[in-house]
């Protein structure tokens, strides 16, 4: 019989300081969000299949609320890029926005990854209406329930080599990070970096995660 569950809420968000997780992502395209689960929440969270359409209320409201809270780093790196793009100041109407632009898919997932699984680097930038930022928790224990699978991000900057970064998650640590671009200041000027995002190879176990996207895809 499918197994039926109450789907935990996260730690508010308000608890956070997001001037200095504002401060992160403008300068290095990724901001930890520690705890954001308590650990019986977190793996209660990894005990869900699939995530339903629509998302549970708790998911939903998390979804909601980060939007709101990242929406100044999105408008700021839309306009030093000088992207045109437009942010509203809610998420039922961005994606309402989606569904006018036909990006009707969600990407918000649990990824389940058994040894020796990996994910290669991947953007999700299709689509006219991409949202700059996306939220990745970690819903296992590295060293308990799985060993390997770092969470790596690369940024590839303009004639210079690609840079790899570790985030350092521990089970119910949440990022924010870059979904596919970002603007860094340089010495010409404000330029365009390309971000990606994989997981390393799991050597044993299972690493359970949670990707929450804030735009669906085509």
């Amino acid at each position: 019989m499918p197994k039926t569950m109450t789907t935990p809420a996260s730690r508010p968000l308000s608890q956070y300081d997001w001037n200095r997780i504002a401060e992160g992502l403008d300068a290095q395209g990724w901001a930890l969000l520690p705890a954001l689960y308590t650990p019986t929440d977190a793996r209660a969270l990894a005990g869900l299949q699939a995530l339903p359409d629509p998302l549970p209320a708790p998911l939903a409201s998390l979804r909601a609320d980060l939007y709101s809270r990242l929406l100044p780093v999105a408008r700021a790196w839309a306009s030093a890029l000088d992207v045109d793009v437009s942010y509203p100041d809610d998420l039922p109407t961005y994606i309402q926005q989606n569904r006018q632009s036909g990006q009707t898919r969600g990407l918000s997932t649990i990824q389940r990854l058994h040894a020796p699984g990996y994910q290669p680097l991947l953007q999700h930038a299709d689509g006219a209406c991409v949202f700059p930022l996306r939220l990745i928790v970690l819903l296992s224990e590295p060293g308990i329930d799985f060993t390997g699978g770092e969470l790596v991000m690369t940024e590839q900057r303009p004639r210079m080599q690609s840079r790899p970064m570790v985030l350092p998650l521990g089970l119910g640590d949440a990022a924010v990070i870059a979904t596919s671009h970002r603007p860094v200041s340089g010495s010409q000027g404000v330029y365009r970096v390309t971000e990606r995002q994989a997981v390393s190879r799991v050597r044993s176990g299972e690493r359970v995660g949670l990707d929450l996207m804030l735009h669906d895809a085509p």
